[in-house]
């Protein structure tokens, strides 16, 4: 079975693993097409090198780079002609421009077609996203990446085959407990982008109104980084590392007692997972995260749950586990034996191979 799979997100190296899974599996011929830059808020991030043992992979440009719903991979027919795949997997959503012309290309070759949608909110889209959504949901198979998602899908309408199978897993050999022994500084992490829906400000506050010795160590870029360095208090508790590259995040979780990810939510969207947050278990680090989206489905029993946008709350779970080192470790246990029996590679991969074989085997298509 040959599948040719397009994905933005494989800018980033550590993506790539799940493809050498999916690759090794047995009866699988994966080509993968990833960009050779994406653009994000106005930066530009080139493509992180990859040496693929389980798969092809080929780098193109995209058109309209940087715009999510209207990017598209002008190469992608010549390389389903070069290729000839049974599927092509274009890893968005059915509303977006890039979904589209895949359908036009593969189905237009004898090839059928599988999308991935994250949306765990019904929304009605303007033209010509609703029609975008319209024509993928009479051409193509799905893979949702929550229950939520697929609930929304057949809600909208969808009726084609459809699976529920996580996007983003992690390697348990990579991102695994360190050899950090608990110190007098109570570490505090937060990974993600730098904007008001994510919650940073909220924990930075939080911080702010803890006494003792105990530093926020923030990973990510974004609008509000001034901000932020206005707001931490003076005393060099809160630190700005910048966007870290991928390789390095399993020693940034390792360093950590506590990650937190305090969402807010916005109008219109909401947390739709949480990569950080299994990463960060599968690292042995314990996770505070706030009740908005995917978060609580996510994390579990595994982790500490607080409702979004309530600082006092979260104020008290970090004090909490900053005076209770059995339950840091309890739930750093809890946490990593969720991820290796949920969110690793190999599992992902036997899920998606799994729902590839469905789709062949569809007299539908």
């Amino acid at each position: 079975m040959k599948i040719l799979m397009a994905s933005k997100a494989l800018v980033v190296g550590a993506y790539h693993a799940k493809l050498e899974a999916l690759g090794a599996h047995p009866g699988i011929d994966l080509l993968a097409l990833a960009p050779d830059s994406w653009v994000e808020s106005g930066r530009r991030q080139r493509a992180e090198p990859v040496t693929p043992a389980h798969y092809g992979l080929r780098y193109q440009p995209l058109r309209l780079n940087g715009r999510f719903h209207l990017h598209w991979w002008p190469g992608l027919a010549g390389a389903v002609e070069d290729f000839r795949p049974d599927i092509v997997h274009i890893d968005e959503e059915p509303y977006n421009a890039a979904t589209v012309h895949a359908c036009r290309v593969a189905r237009g070759r004898g090839a059928r077609v599988v999308f991935f949608a994250w949306q765990n909110i019904r929304r009605r889209y303007p033209p010509p996203f609703a029609w975008f959504e319209r024509y993928v949901f009479g051409r193509a198979a799905g893979i949702a990446g929550t229950a939520t998602a697929a609930e929304v899908l057949r809600a909208k309408g969808f009726g084609g085959r459809l699976a529920v199978v996580p996007q983003f897993g992690v390697d348990p050999e990579l991102f695994a407990p360190g050899d950090r022994e608990p110190g007098a500084t109570f570490r505090i992490g937060y990974a993600g982008r730098l904007i008001e829906a994510k919650g940073i400000e909220l924990l930075v506050e939080a911080v702010r109104r803890i006494d003792g010795d105990m530093e926020l160590l923030v990973a990510g870029t974004g609008p509000l980084e001034e901000a932020i360095r206005g707001q931490a208090p003076g005393d060099g508790r809160v630190r700005l590392l910048g966007a870290l590259p991928s390789a390095e995040m399993p020693g940034f979780y390792q360093g950590l007692d506590v990650l937190v990810l305090p969402t807010l939510g916005r109008r219109g969207w909401t947390e739709q997972f949480g990569r950080a947050a299994i990463e960060a278990m599968a690292c042995g680090a314990p996770v505070i995260v706030s009740d908005a989206g995917e978060l609580p489905t996510v994390v579990g029993e595994a982790g500490r749950i607080v409702p979004a946008g309530d600082v006092e709350a979260l104020e008290q779970a970090l004090d909490d586990l900053r005076e209770h080192a059995d339950e840091r470790r309890r739930l750093a246990e809890a946490g990593r034996a969720r991820v290796l029996a949920q969110f690793t590679h190999a599992r992902i991969a036997e899920a998606t191979a799994a729902f590839y074989r469905a789709v062949m085997d569809d007299p539908g298509g």
